[in-house]
């Protein structure tokens, strides 16, 4: 069985500084350190799986392919430095729309990313930037470490020695 580190995308990977809401290339900046994050976390034998709410899908503000095209963006971004994302999961439905089982704080994405790529729960983690993301990592039985917001995610993967 292999290993991962989930990472929640918006406030994360990316800044979300001043905008609810990012599906437009223009508007997605990655947070500093991420690339060198990414790298390093693959160096040390991780795969990376995007675990993420995309709320304003299910509200009718952007589609699935608005977020697929900043998804292609960011890999985009990542080759430039010799990394990637492995996988990307995300929830594309809002609360207001009714209750699913994919968005966080529920699980759903997690088993479904540690059953299709047999990662093993126990070696594995999710970075996340809300208590939302934290509770999913717990429900799905991986270790969840909450990042201060837009903060730089390679000083906190060293803080915590990955």
């Amino acid at each position: 069985m292999s290993k991962v580190v989930f990472l929640d995308r918006d406030g994360v990977i990316n800044s979300d500084e001043g905008l609810y809401y990012i599906f437009r290339v223009e508007d997605f900046r990655l947070n500093p350190g991420v690339a060198e994050a990414i790298k390093q976390i693959h160096d040390k034998g991780y795969r990376v799986v995007v675990i993420s709410n995309q709320g304003g899908i299910g509200k009718g503000l952007y589609t699935k392919a608005d977020t697929d095209a900043v998804h292609d963006y960011l890999q985009q971004l990542l080759a430039k430095s010799g990394t990637c994302i492995d996988a990307f999961y995300y929830c594309p439905h809002h609360p207001d729309s009714g209750l699913c089982l994919c968005r966080k704080p529920g699980s759903l994405m997690i088993e479904k990313a540690l059953a299709r790529f047999e990662f093993d729960r126990e070696l594995s983690l999710l970075i996340g930037d809300s208590s939302r993301d934290i509770q999913a990592a717990e429900a799905a039985g991986v270790r969840g470490y909450k990042i201060p917001k837009n903060s730089n995610l390679f000083e906190f993967i060293q803080s915590i020695g990955l």
